[in-house]
């Protein structure tokens, strides 16, 4: 789980892969890349138009972790399927419930 994350002095950088489209909104765990990182697999009912399936991934990513959805932001990959965002709070409790949520 360590490489789909990196901790900052505001909390962590997640580096996520979003499936749109899905049959339901998901954190389905870590995977491996080919290139030797890691990404967290997150899947969301919204379409990708508008913004509107980032937006599902905040709101869904903000309820697992606990923290408001301002507190999310996307660094890199707006409209990319693989995304980096920065989220804002204690770092090691960030990665704490992270753990909790996301299967390995």
């Amino acid at each position: 789980m360590a490489d789909c994350y990196r901790l900052g002095p505001q909390g962590l950088s997640l580096f996520v892969r979003v499936t749109p489209n899905a049959g339901r909104d998901a954190i389905e765990g870590v995977e491996q890349r080919d290139d030797g990182s890691a990404v967290l697999r997150v899947r969301v009912k919204a379409v990708p138009d508008k913004g509107k399936a980032t937006a599902a991934v905040i709101v869904l990513l903000a309820k697992a972790l606990g923290v408001p959805k301002s507190a999310i932001t996307v660094t890199s990959g707006d409209t990319a399927r693989l995304k980096t965002l920065a989220v804002t709070g204690d770092g090691p409790a960030l990665v704490a419930a992270l753990m909790r949520t996301a299967p390995t």
